[in-house]
Order: structure tokens, then sequence, then C-alpha cells
């Protein structure tokens, strides 16, 4: 595989229909609430323009929460599969989504959308499938990569989901940038364009992981999202 390309085995265009609508900004998962600890950096005068946005981005792709969230969604993805859907290891997975996160607000913005996405999944596409990971999820919030790992399984190609996913992630950090900063929406699209590269590279890398040797290196967003925590004035839950 290419840098400029992925590898698609058929994706129906029923299911690049929910892709597309399951990541769009206006699925009501309250993704847009959340800063992953940017808003802190922009007040600290870490990022302070484009550029500066960019690398933060691709470091959360490439380092962070991108490859984190990449490695659960293609784990969730295998376990839900139909031909050998494992519920012992979509367990232990909800367990290690809820841990994998290094401060409370980026907990919460794991669990909070991924327990608005599964329950509006659920009502407006109805699944058995996705019905009996709610009942086995019972009160734990599983997270929002393990909820869409699970959900994609039964529409899409998992490098196809991987992508829509990651591309959401980086889109969300742009819009908390351009209001941050404050940056123009064509400046927007220029860092929508740019992190393509970085969205790829992290969709092809979460795919082909070992779950057991994955964690965060993306130090100062996790300092960031602390620091958050007693920001004075906040716009943004992370």
């Amino acid at each position: 595989m290419t840098d400029t390309t992925i590898t698609t085995i058929m994706t129906e265009p029923g299911g690049l229909y929910r892709l597309a609508a399951w990541t769009s900004p206006s699925f009501p998962t309250g993704a847009f609430s959340y800063s992953h600890g940017l808003e802190w950096a922009v007040e600290a005068g870490r990022v302070t323009g484009e550029a500066d946005l960019r690398g933060w981005i691709e470091q959360c792709l490439l380092c962070g929460v991108g490859l984190v969230d990449g490695v659960l969604l293609a784990a969730g993805y295998r376990a839900a599969g139909h031909a050998i859907c494992d519920p012992n290891r979509l367990d232990e997975l909800i367990d290690l989504a809820a841990a994998w996160r290094a401060t409370s607000e980026t907990a919460l913005e794991s669990a909070q959308p991924g327990a608005s996405f599964l329950a509006t999944v659920r009502a407006a596409w109805p699944s058995p499938a996705l019905d009996r990971f709610a009942a086995l999820c019972g009160e734990r919030k599983p997270g929002l990569a393990l909820c869409f790992g699970v959900a994609a399984e039964e529409i899409a190609a998992l490098d196809v989901a991987l992508f829509f996913y990651l591309s959401s992630l980086a889109a969300h950090q742009v819009s908390a940038g351009v209001r941050l900063i404050p940056l123009g929406q064509t400046a927007g699209q220029r860092l929508i364009a740019a992190l393509e590269p970085a969205v790829r590279k992290a969709a092809r890398r979460a795919e082909h992981e070992d779950i057991d040797r994955i964690g965060s290196a993306a130090w100062a967003v996790d300092i960031a999202s602390m620091r958050h925590e007693t920001q004075t004035t906040r716009l943004f839950r992370s």
C-alpha cells in the first residue's frame, strides 16, 4: 500500500452513506464540545496559528488519541465479526477503552460521545449486533472508537471505517482551532487538506498494529488536558 492510496474491500454505497452520516458534524454525539486540550494550548500560547495547529493535530493522530482510538476501533471491529463474534474479547475491550485515557476530561471525551453514538445508531439503524453489544456494556460507557468499530463491522471494510473515523477526529480538532485561535474558514480547509497524509498514515498503522504494544506518546496533549481541568474560562469540555 502506498502513501496515496487506501485499499478498499468492497464497501456498498449504503455503507458509505452510513459512515458519512456517523462522522458528520451534525451527528448528535456532542463531539463538537471537546477540544482535547487544545483550548489550554491556545490560551498558553503553545498553539498560535495554522502551522502550530497542524503540528498539534498530527501529533494527536500519529502519537496520541488517533493511534489509540484507531487500534481500539480495529480490535472492536474484529471482535464483532459475524463469523467470529467474541463477546469475551469485546468485554475486555470495553474496560481497556476506559483505562486508555490519561485524564478525566479525555475519559469523558470518549465515554459521553460513545454512549450518544451507540444510542443514536441503534435508534436510527436498528441492529441485533449493536443491541447485544449494548447489553454487554451494561452501565459501562465503552468509548466512541470501540462503538464505531463494532457498528462499522456490519457495513464497511475496516480500512474505510478507520479512514472515516480518523478524518472526523482531525476535522473536529480543526474546527476547535478555527474557533479558538481564531482562524478563517479557508485556513481551516487548508488544514483539512494538509492533514490527509497523516490521517492515511494513522489509519494504516492502526489497522496493522498489535494492540498489546500500543500506547500514547503525545505528552504535551495530556499535560494540556490536565491544565484545562482548572482553566478559569472555558468554551470546551476538554
